[in-house]
């Protein structure tokens, strides 16, 4: 771009992440160029955010880098600006959120350009504001908390006075979008190896409780079991974040988790997964830690009714979010949480726990005359119920002999 007259330079995290030796692939550009101007000087774009002067440039490899008009801002709501363009390069760093996130690099002659004194800060590892703290949190109330992520990846100190300003804009955070919020819940579970240095962070700071009021008072215990799990981001491993997350809401019960992932707007998917285990955990985290505290494991019929309420599927994450707490409180034995997460998957996979585990079926008591009707569902249940404290009367006769019993007891109830 330079070549066609324009002045260009190659700005934002992966200007930073270079400085402080990291990898990064996304390389985005601010140019003197109008989008138009862009447009017509590369082969492939795509018109990513035009009215805030964005282009979109594939690169050979398919890989697309944001191009943007240098610009200021004219007005803003608290999340969305209003800007123009023909402004300097200067004047484009100048609206930017950090110190460390407002230098500039010129490829072809090898020179930065930092008139904030970005590179200071990286050395000092500080998250600064650019300029007046407090006007760049009203600028972009979401700059609150990228501040506090950036400075939980890169284990950095926040600056005094973008502390304060964090802290005087979370009354306003609620004007983000829950889509924002959970992004931002993803992207500290995704990048901070300890997201308990964020969280807080975003608790005492009073983040939490105008995003999530579940969360408001949220424990330092529950905080560093967190940190206790796997860092998502492989891609055989999508539940790193579910097991993330549930650590998170794993004191508020499952009912208020529930609640607060819906209104975050997580999936269908993801809400049950965490809101289920979280639920689990508040039912089985007493008598299983004293258990376990003790020295010993609960007899098989205890956690033969822990696997079925979890479900087989889930027994796994549980376990491993219940080492999380106890990681975090500190005291257990890791040799017996190993041999209990051995024994629950045994128990899972190979007894009766579930209604299609049961060695007869609603068509075999139907086909015995023994029930019929709305009461069918509910003695299957007493049943299964009855081989989850006694595995060995998992056969057909002895679960007819048995359900006859049951039969007699519900028309005589």
């Amino acid at each position: 771009m330079q070549r066609a007259g324009f002045e260009t330079w190659c700005v934002g995290g992966a200007v930073r992440d270079a400085l402080l030796g990291e990898a990064h692939l996304d390389w985005d550009l601010a140019t003197a160029a109008t989008p138009t101007q862009v447009r017509k000087l590369f082969r492939r774009t795509v018109p990513v955010g035009i009215e805030f002067g964005t282009i979109g440039v594939l690169d050979r490899d398919n890989l697309m880098h944001e191009v943007t008009t240098f610009r200021r801002d004219v007005k803003t709501d608290g999340r969305h600006a209003v800007v123009e363009f023909g402004a300097s390069l200067d004047e484009d760093l100048a609206r930017r959120d950090f110190t460390i996130n407002a230098i500039a690099y010129d490829p072809i002659d090898h020179r930065l350009h930092d008139p904030f004194g970005g590179q200071i800060d990286l050395a000092r590892r500080v998250v600064r504001a650019v300029g007046d703290a407090d006007a760049r949190m009203r600028e972009d109330r979401l700059r609150a908390l990228r501040a506090i992520r950036f400075a939980a990846r890169f284990g950095f100190e926040i600056a005094p006075d973008t502390w304060t300003a964090i802290v005087e804009s979370a009354p306003f955070l609620n004007r983000l979008s829950p889509e924002r919020v959970k992004q931002e819940l993803e992207k500290t579970m995704e990048q901070v190896l300890a997201p308990s240095t964020a969280f807080v962070r975003w608790r005492d700071a009073g983040a939490f409780a105008s995003l999530v009021p579940a969360l408001a008072d949220v424990g330092d215990e529950t905080l560093r079991a967190i940190d206790a799990l796997p860092r998502p981001g492989l891609a055989g491993r999508p539940l790193r974040k579910t097991l993330r997350i549930a650590a998170l809401f794993s004191e508020v019960g499952g009912k208020p988790a529930e609640r607060a992932l819906r209104d975050l707007r997580f999936s269908n998917q993801d809400t049950a997964n965490v809101s289920a285990l979280v639920d689990r955990w508040s039912r089985f985290a007493t008598s299983l830690t004293e258990a376990v505290a003790a020295g010993t494991l609960p007899e098989d019929a205890e956690l033969r009714r822990l696997a079925a309420s979890v479900g087989r599927l889930r027994v796994a994450a549980f376990v491993r979010l219940a080492a999380a707490r106890w990681t975090a409180t500190g005291g257990v034995n890791p040799a017996l949480v190993r041999r209990l997460h051995r024994r629950m998957l045994t128990i899972a996979f190979r007894e009766p726990i579930e209604l299609a585990d049961l060695a007869l079926d609603g068509d075999d008591l139907r086909s015995a005359g023994i029930a019929t009707g709305p009461a069918l569902g509910r003695l299957l249940h007493a049943l299964l119920q009855r081989v989850i404290e006694e595995p060995a009367l998992n056969t057909r006769d002895a679960l007819l002999e048995a359900a006859r019993d049951y039969a007699r007891l519900f028309e005589s109830a």
